[in-house]
């Protein structure tokens, strides 16, 4: 039964090995895959938690500051020359009083009739006569004239609301309401708004009763868009509603029907006059004629003031006055329609998924190559600074794309990765600490850390040849000693004295490999191979230098002792120069960084020899091997050809006495 079985069996191992081996082959494979996934889950989830964010409104706060950054840091379009704005100022004020008498308001729109403009909005509230019905009926006869347009104002509740003269047909009264952010920024307009009346039509901003009369003279009607059939048409302009997920805004007050606000320039906008220069002729007809004129209030005092996106870098008249407001909207409309400036446009929502996706793919792509903490965050930060220019490139285009959901996902997406590598690293680190089996030394687990993917792939390190110095202690007489303590007092008293040493040999650059109970096992010239005889011999030279500084050690260890009536004790020193071989020895439950080679041995056996003869409390003993590499820095002393244990042939045994700038032996 047994011969037969024997075939079976080695078919089955050698199936087995097989397998081994593939999955061995497959490791580099499964570990892309494992980044893979980690790229994808860091990507797609942070861009799936930035979409719910900015669908829910938590970001449009910080997006709409982008977009007012944006406004700022692109250049000024210059004056407008379709427009003309006649401000009534503080010193008019001054000068003619508040409320405007109707006299001077007839005055005013008389004189501008005079130099022919195309329309005139009269941004100045006048729902009945301000005194005498003599200037009011001068003012009755000027707005009747067809290229007047004047305002009304819805207000949050029917009695903040103030209506157009009666007089006035409502196809020339407009709104002049104006929709504000939370943060109280305007960076939208209203188009339509609900009729005030049952049965009318929809009410129409001011703005656009302007640009409608305007664009008339010039053959170019409103109409509805053949694309939608919903959205205002003008000319090539087609005005599509803003709504919650256009551009940066997840969450919108988009009542009416409201556009986004594009503002032509901080100040330039154009050109002005005051109520004084008009009605004291100091205005030359080619100034007014053919163009939209629009009459307002900018003196501070009636604070008809608005924030916009320039109010944050403003340090005075940080706030625009309504007027001029109002005259960017007409610029606005005036210019798309007549295709010299096109309207903002947005992408649609999958597409903003992609864009945002698409940085945080970049990142997470990034951050899983790049291990180096500098030049990791250098690179993020380049590309958050690609992905907010190329944000800024779109809305120079006049696209309003996400610009901080990019730089959100950037940083989440990148975070991630770096925090799921760490997690990596550190659940590697215990694997290979758990194989280990041990406490390590800090060089040693450098060393094994550095190659842990072979640690992980096999279970094992391969050997490494390397040439080394060890080092190998004991104490004289321990077992004597070990007798007369308890297991308590001894296990302490041990303590304290291998802790000394420990001291020593890492101030002397060494490794301890382990400890043998009394004593301890120490190499120099691990885990990082030696490539030149200086290296071996700094090795060899700071393992002798170890060895003498233990006999001070143990001095200073002694007359402490003495005094709290402990042993005084006297100990060996063993060290040997030669080839080892560095590496995994157990099995995968249970392993340790072993060093081994008859290199080792003879270390140990030197440590060893003629153990009665000690002539100092701590006798360092070395071979011809390393005396050859400490170059004549110490004083030795020749104690000849010793067969040592497990030998064949004999070695010469050298006592170390001293430094031979330092007379003290041990």
């Amino acid at each position: 039964m047994n011969a037969l079985s024997r075939p079976w069996l080695d078919r089955l191992k050698l199936k087995l090995t097989a397998i081994r081996n593939w999955l061995d082959d497959c490791t580099p494979q499964l570990s892309k895959l494992k980044d893979v996934a980690a790229v994808i889950l860091a990507s797609g989830g942070s861009t799936t938690l930035l979409v719910c964010f900015g669908a829910a409104g938590w970001l449009d706060s910080i997006e709409t500051q982008a977009w007012d950054w944006m406004v700022r840091l692109r250049p000024s379009a210059g004056p407008d020359p379709n427009l003309a704005i006649v401000e009534i100022t503080e010193d008019d004020l001054q000068r003619y009083n508040w409320p405007l008498p109707d006299e001077v308001v007839a005055r005013l729109l008389d004189r501008l009739q005079a130099y022919h403009p195309s329309v005139i909005g009269l941004d100045i509230y006048r729902p009945a006569p301000r005194a005498g019905l003599e200037g009011w009926n001068q003012l009755v006869g000027q707005l009747r004239a067809d290229n007047t347009v004047v305002i009304a104002n819805y207000g949050n509740n029917e009695d903040d609301r103030v209506s157009a003269p009666a007089s006035v047909p409502p196809h020339r009264v407009g709104f002049n309401d104006l929709s504000q952010d939370p943060d109280t920024v305007i960076r939208r307009w209203i188009l339509f708004g609900p009729a005030l009346h049952k049965g009318e039509e929809a009410a129409q901003s001011f703005p656009l009763r302007l640009a409608q009369l305007y664009l008339a003279d010039l053959g170019i009607q409103s109409r509805v868009s053949s694309v939608d059939g919903a959205s205002l048409q003008l000319g090539k302009a087609t005005f599509v509603r803003l709504e919650a997920g256009s551009g940066g805004y997840g969450k919108v007050d988009a009542r009416g029907y409201q556009v986004l606000l594009d503002y032509r320039s901080s100040e330039d906008l154009a050109e002005k006059f005051t109520l004084a220069q008009l009605l004291q002729g100091q205005v030359d007809r080619h100034q007014i004629e053919d163009k939209i004129v629009i009459i307002g209030s900018t003196a501070p005092s009636l604070r008809d003031l608005f924030a916009t996106p320039y109010s944050a870098v403003e340090k005075d008249n940080f706030k625009m006055p309504g007027v001029m407001v109002h005259a960017q909207i007409v610029s606005q409309i005036v210019g798309a329609a007549m295709g010299d400036r096109p309207l903002f446009w947005f992408w649609p929502q999958w597409a903003e998924v992609v864009w945002i996706g698409l940085w945080a793919v970049t990142s997470a792509v990034w951050a899983q190559r790049i291990s180096h903490p500098v030049v990791l965050g250098v690179g993020m930060l380049a590309v958050a600074g690609t992905a907010a220019a190329a944000s800024f490139g779109l809305f120079l285009a006049h696209a309003w794309v996400p610009v901080v959901a990019p730089m959100l996902a950037i940083a989440l997406s990148g975070s991630s990765v770096v925090a799921y590598q760490a997690y990596q690293a550190q659940r590697q680190q215990g694997i290979v600490m758990k194989l280990l089996g041990q406490s390590t030394s800090p060089e040693i687990a450098d060393a094994l850390w550095d190659r842990r993917s072979e640690l992980m792939r096999s279970g094992k390190l391969q050997g490494q040849k390397l040439v080394a110095t060890m080092l190998f202690t004991d104490i004289k007489g321990f077992s004597t000693i070990s007798e007369q303590m308890s297991p308590e007092r001894l296990l302490e008293w041990l303590n304290e004295y291998l802790g000394a040493l420990t001291k020593e040999v890492q101030n002397h650059q060494g490794i301890i490999n382990k400890f043998t109970g009394d004593g301890l096992m120490a190499v120099f010239g691990v885990p990082v191979a030696r490539t030149s005889r200086d290296a071996i011999a700094r090795d060899a030279t700071n393992a002798v230098r170890c060895g003498l500084a233990f006999g001070g050690a143990l001095a200073d260890l002694n007359r402490n002792w003495q005094q709290r009536g402990l042993p005084v004790i006297q100990m060996r020193v063993g060290i040997f120069t030669g080839p080892i071989v560095a590496g995994s020895l157990g099995g995968q439950e249970r392993m340790e960084y072993g060093i081994i080679g008859d290199s080792v041995n003879t270390a140990s056996r030197l440590e060893s020899c003629e153990k009665d003869r000690q002539p100092s409390i701590c006798r360092v003993l070395i071979a011809q091997e390393t005396l050859d590499l400490l170059g004549g820095a110490f004083t030795v002393e020749p104690w000849g050809p010793k067969a040592l244990k497990g030998r064949q042939q004999t070695v010469n045994v050298y006592r170390v006495v001293s430094v031979r700038d330092d007379t003290r032996a041990f």
